[in-house]
């Protein structure tokens, strides 16, 4: 079983992520230089306060800054910059949708371990959909998996519909 845990992880390359790391990285240095330009016009500007203005930057790009998402021997791990969850997917309890507008995927494994990720990086990255379909099939054979099937195949259904639409329209077909 630890064989199956030391296997490599698979991060997802979108590009997704790439661009809301860069996205989070123009804020932080915009908001950080507006209060420094604003702090200066007002003639209150000292080092103390720079550093200050420079701490909260950090601290802005540290709150947008995307989690980072892997896969790999039967686990799934997010990443953010507070700390890091992890779950068995093919030990997988339940599954649930949440959200309207900003859907997450909550994922609670049977030991106890709660991973919520973002919809949009199973959109992006087809291949960690995969990963995480074929662990909640075991779970589903070994009979962990109580909560959410149906969850699961309509998540399916929906990002095949997506990769089709994006294949018919990179086709010309659409």
């Amino acid at each position: 079983m630890e064989g199956l845990m030391d296997r490599p992880a698979r991060t997802p390359g979108g590009h997704r992520r790439r661009a809301d790391a860069r996205w989070a990285v123009w804020l932080a240095l915009a908001f950080a230089g507006v209060t420094t330009v604003l702090d200066w016009a007002s003639g209150g500007l000292t080092v103390a306060r720079a550093d200050l203005w420079a701490l909260l930057a950090v601290a802005v790009f540290a709150v947008l800054r995307p989690p980072r998402v892997t896969a790999g021997g039967r686990w799934l791990t997010v990443r953010s910059p507070v700390r890091v969850r992890r779950v068995r997917t093919d030990a997988l309890a339940g599954v649930w949708r949440d959200g309207r507008i900003a859907t997450r995927l909550l994922l609670w494994d049977a030991y106890g371990h709660r991973v919520t990720l973002d919809l949009g990086v199973l959109i992006a990255d087809p291949l960690l959909w995969h990963e995480l379909d074929t662990g909640a099939r075991r779970s589903l054979e070994a009979g962990t998996l109580r909560h959410g099937t149906e969850v699961l195949r309509l998540l399916g259904r929906e990002l095949d519909d997506t990769a089709t639409r994006g294949i018919l329209g990179a086709s010309g077909l659409e």
